[in-house]
């Protein structure tokens, strides 16, 4: 089981596709990192949005991490408070 994939989020921002896309890449890697592109959002407020709008569609399951323009999205086998 890999435990790191890669994926970008761009100027469509947050989609049908890409959740299903992240849901996808979930059932083979225990942490993602989704790079957001320039396209997608300028600054760190907005993206702060966007985290937490990924968050809520994949549920108490999921936590993420801010590191610059890049999220980090772990999955744990236990709800998160």
């Amino acid at each position: 089981m890999k435990s790191l994939g890669k994926i970008q989020l761009g100027k469509n921002k947050v989609t049908e596709n890409f959740i299903k896309d992240l849901e996808n890449r979930f059932r083979t890697h225990k942490n993602l990192k989704v790079s957001v592109l320039r396209s997608c959002c300028r600054d760190k407020k907005e993206l702060e949005k966007i985290r937490d709008e990924i968050l809520k569609i994949l549920g108490k399951n999921f936590t993420a991490r801010m590191i610059g323009y890049t999220l980090a999205l772990k999955k744990w086998r236990r709800e998160k408070e």
